[in-house]
């Protein structure tokens, strides 16, 4: 299986529900994101509305037309020198993990990065999250800071490792 047993379009403001309900899926896990308690869609409006299609996308994967997986190109450290630079955040419904769909939709992102004026990706990911590691290192990110004890996930002290990948010259 891979991605080409999905559909991958550009989210619309309807599939923000399912956005929000892949993305909470992932808190109780405590591999993927700092957030402890679920999120709104509403708290998540404006984020969604700060991505375009041009040069921030934000890519839906659907099967039977049911958003199973989303990607995103988030703006890096929000001053213009670092335009060139975007951060990647990948998330996969439970029920579709392990099927080459995030595999997939990386090596999209990879491809569609330069028309989005990027030459540079990052990924933030929990040192403790080895499924994210491998998936990234995978495709030529490789490890450019690691900040650790940065967070506090239930009592526990984690490590926050920073991955790139250079797309030009």
């Amino acid at each position: 299986m891979g991605l080409t047993d999905f559909t991958v379009r550009d989210a619309v403001e309807a599939d923000l529900p399912a956005i929000v309900e892949i993305y909470n899926q992932t808190i109780p896990g405590r591999m993927v994101t700092a957030d402890t308690e679920p999120v709104t869609v509403e708290s998540r409006l404006p984020w969604f509305r700060a991505h375009n299609p041009a040069k921030r996308p934000l890519w839906v994967a659907l099967e039977h037309g049911q958003v199973c997986a989303w990607l995103s190109l988030n703006s890096f450290y929000g001053r213009p020198a670092y335009f060139p630079t975007a951060e990647v955040s990948l998330y996969v419904a439970e029920s579709h993990r392990r099927r080459g769909l995030g595999q997939g939709l990386l090596e999209r992102i990879i491809a569609h990065a330069p028309a989005c004026e990027v030459r540079t990706l990052l990924g933030f990911i929990w040192a403790h999250n080895e499924p994210s590691m491998k998936l990234f290192a995978a495709h030529g990110f490789t490890p450019w800071g690691h900040l650790p004890r940065v967070a506090v996930l239930d009592g526990i002290e984690r490590d926050l490792v920073i991955v790139g990948r250079r797309l030009t010259a």
